[in-house]
């Protein structure tokens, strides 16, 4: 029995989902976005709330079962608050900042890293060393931050780089004398 799958996934006030067939729409005040489950769940909507469950008793079916309710939720959190994802830019001389749609890092390299953002997603940079990512698709602010933080992932020997906010970076003692 999947734990996760088993919980219903309450709607809140000013969220409305429509289900039509094994694709369910999820309306509110930040946007509307959709998910289309697999054969193996079923789908549905009672008491303000959306249900689902496994069709039999097969692997796939309960796999399929806790993956599309985490889904289903994620429509509705990024429709009702939205995600976000900060980073942390650190390293003498590191610093970026927001030109347009363009976020300039200059990150220790010769020249300085252009990054265009993308449409569905909102970057800003409220100071110099910091990051932020912010939109409704859950798996669209992820790919982004990590796409950002791939220019200048964090090292080990000074903890250089690009993290992610209460990221924790192993740190390494250097060569000895």
């Amino acid at each position: 029995m999947s734990r996760i799958g088993k919980k219903p996934v309450p709607l809140p006030q000013g969220v409305s989902a429509s289900i039509s067939g094994q694709t369910v729409e999820v309306k509110g005040p930040k946007g509307t976005l959709s998910f289309t489950a697999t054969d193996d769940v079923t789908l549905a909507q009672e008491d303000g709330a959306l249900t689902v469950t496994p069709r039999g008793l097969s692997k796939r079916a309960r796999q399929q079962w806790g993956m599309t309710r985490s889904m289903v939720e994620n429509l509705v959190t990024g429709v009702s608050t939205g995600f976000r994802r900060e980073l942390d830019v650190q390293g003498v001389g590191y610093r970026v900042a927001m030109q347009g749609n363009v976020l300039k890092l200059s990150v220790g390299y010769s020249h300085d890293v252009d990054f265009k953002v993308p449409a569905d997603v909102t970057v800003t940079a409220p100071k110099p060393t910091e990051i932020v990512v912010e939109g409704i698709d859950a798996q669209r602010v992820g790919q982004v931050a990590a796409n950002i933080r791939e220019f200048r992932p964090p090292e080990p020997y000074k903890g250089k780089g690009i993290r992610y906010r209460g990221e924790f970076v192993f740190r390494k003692e250097g060569k000895k004398k």
